[in-house]
């Protein structure tokens, strides 16, 4: 045990305690230096600094945000660091951490805006590139886009562990700014489709690691919220995105000097505004990296009084004399030394830290082995991979749908995108109201005297019994009712989608798919932080991946879908997939225990699927 009570020396000065009392150690006299919180009584003699050089072996120690730090039995002679940029994230005050959310969904909600504002300028992104490429062919930036988004976090996640959020936020930021000003000059359509596959590289760290963000300085039980409101920024910027795209892509294409091309350049003044925030006011949120850089800190101060000659801190010990064997006989009260010792701080996990090689290979190949050989992997990843293919269709079917139906405008038909906005508004509003009904204390059961009686009180006692609220499967409740509004949605759009029926109906649709969306999204991002622990990140990779390389492939075929099949076919057999994948979390509600409880390897050879992604994660590598 270490005390880390502090009493501070009169010769110091008022800024020296100041930094001393944040420092949380207690300085004493050569005269006492074992005063304690209980005055207990030292049962041996003052330790004498003469007995330790530089020759006194070093003993090194575990250091947590929760472990006291040791006492001094002298002056220090070089004044103490502050140690206040280093506290644990989840105790940071809630203005911090409402500054770092607010930072982190711009971030994503921009990148998404960023996704969806391509998509109406593609026929002056065609013509102004030479040689003239097919129409189909400019959509491949939206493909390229998505490769970018997919592949980049498995290898930014080991750097991200390891350096921690902030560098690699900054680095890529940067990279992501640079790319939309080459999407702005670009003569070819190479050129193009590689630039926007590096704007995918740089906007994947502002929504594959915000979520990271959020359980840096957000415990679980407090975590929907955030999540939620993240999700929402995400689903709201991809409404915005090719809304403000059309809007400027028609007033803009008959002006002179490519006024249209500022479509990027807004972009550009966004994402440099955007960097300038997050230099100055974003915080490093990764509790590892901040731990082993306190560690660094308290080791170069004790390097640097030894330096100057003086050596060791006083470490509390308790020493527990030796019985006679009967245990009968009460274990006697242990007896409490103050030793000086030579100590260096670690941190557990660095420990356990791989080697980068090894982190990159784990990281590319972990989450094909999960997603291969786990059920529930691979089906969540197929029904949210789905959902974010309908989302990214509606880049070319709300255009396509509502100019050839009814007539509209490019820029009318932009509007039509505020239906993902509302319906992203409406989808984070229900998510925060559904945790919070989660959590009513008739559905929890608390020990404490129950809240007066209600109607519903039967109701919650079914609840209690067959959905209990601290089962994971807890997280998939209410999505197995809001997922239906993705397939609800669908039909409805593709039913209504008619010159005699209002253009509103179909708008209604989209309003209801949006919610639809968000609510499968939320549900797989929460369940599999829950369930899958430690191997979560790889979890949220393989759903990542998955998620963004059909998202990629959906806008290449949105027209011949529409075109060949009509509006009602189309928005059948969409809304007849996603009503089928709606089975999945009912699966889990009712089966999840007993899945969960099954070995993640009993359906397909462990060493087989190891071998196979190894094999791909090098071609992807090469």
């Amino acid at each position: 045990m270490i005390n880390s009570d502090h009493r501070l020396e009169e010769g110091l000065s008022p800024e020296q305690q100041h930094q001393m009392a944040s420092f949380h150690l207690r300085v004493e006299p050569l005269s006492s230096p074992y005063a304690t919180d209980t005055d207990e009584t030292p049962s041996s003699s003052p330790p004498s600094r003469a007995n330790l050089d530089a020759k006194t072996p070093i003993i090194s120690l575990c250091l947590d945000f929760s472990t006291p730090l040791p006492a001094l039995s002298y002056h220090p002679p070089i004044p103490p660091p502050s140690l206040t940029s280093y506290a644990d994230p989840l105790t940071w005050p809630s203005r911090t951490k409402r500054v770092i959310l607010l930072l982190s969904c711009v971030a994503t909600f921009l990148c998404a805006y960023t996704a969806g504002s391509y998509s109406p300028p593609q026929h002056l992104i065609q013509y102004s590139i030479s040689p003239t490429p097919p129409i189909r062919a400019v959509l491949v930036g939206i493909t390229t886009f998505c490769v970018g988004f997919a592949l980049a976090p498995m290898f930014l996640a080991p750097f991200s562990e390891l350096n921690g959020r902030y560098p690699v936020f900054v680095v890529f930021g940067i990279l992501y700014v640079a790319m939309q000003a080459v999407c702005g000059v670009v003569k070819t359509l190479p050129q193009m489709l590689v630039a926007r596959y590096f704007v995918g590289v740089g906007a994947s760290v502002f929504s594959t690691m915000v979520g990271g963000v959020i359980s840096d300085i957000y415990g679980k039980k407090e975590r929907n919220t955030p999540m939620a409101i993240f999700s929402g920024f995400v689903l709201a910027g991809t409404g915005v995105g090719p809304l403000v795209g059309a809007v400027m892509t028609q007033r803009l294409e008959n002006e002179p000097n490519d006024a249209w091309k500022w479509v990027w350049w807004h972009q550009v003044l966004m994402g440099g505004l955007l960097m300038i925030a997050l230099v100055i006011f974003f915080r490093e949120s990764r509790g590892s990296v901040l731990l082993s850089r306190k560690a660094r800190k308290l080791n170069q101060w004790y390097e640097a009084m030894e330096n100057s000659g003086q050596y060791g801190v006083l470490i509390k010990e308790t020493i527990t004399p030796e019985t006679n064997g009967d245990s009968e006989d009460l274990q006697p009260p242990g007896i409490t030394t103050f030793n000086l010792k030579r100590i260096r701080w670690t941190v557990k996990d660095e420990a356990s830290i791989l080697s980068l090689h090894q982190m990159l290979t784990t990281s590319v190949t972990r989450p094909f082995l999960l997603l291969f050989t786990e059920p529930v992997v691979f089906w969540f990843s197929a029904w949210v991979s789905f959902a974010w293919g309908i989302l990214y269709l509606t880049f070319g079917s709300i255009p396509l749908v509502f100019q050839q139906t009814y007539n509209f405008t490019l820029e009318q038909a932009g509007y039509v995108f505020c239906s993902l906005i509302i319906g992203s508004i409406l989808g984070t509003l229900q998510a925060i109201w559904q945790e919070r009904l989660l959590h009513h204390p008739k559905w929890t059961s608390p020990i404490t005297t129950p809240p007066p009686p209600s109607p519903l009180d039967p109701l919650f006692s079914l609840l209690r019994h067959r959905c209990p609220p601290t089962s994971p499967e807890s997280r998939l409740y209410f999505t197995c009712l809001s997922s239906t509004f993705l397939p609800l949605g669908l039909f409805i759009f593709g039913f209504t989608a008619r010159p005699s029926i209002h253009f509103l109906w179909p708008c209604l649709g989209l309003v209801l798919a949006t919610m639809g969306i968000l609510s499968i999204y939320l549900a797989v991002f929460n369940y599999f932080a829950d369930v899958y622990t430690q191997y979560a990140s790889s979890a949220l990779a393989a759903q990542s991946f998955s998620r963004n390389v059909l998202a990629g492939c959906f806008p290449l075929v949105t027209t011949t879908l529409f075109n060949n099949l009509g509006n009602a076919k189309a928005g059948g057999l969409l809304g007849g997939i996603a009503a089928l994948l709606t089975v999945v979390p009912w699966v889990l509600v009712l089966w999840g225990e007993k899945i969960r409880a099954r070995s993640p390897f009993a359906i397909v050879s462990f060493f087989f699927f190891s071998l196979l992604v190894k094999v791909v994660a090098v071609v992807v590598v090469v």
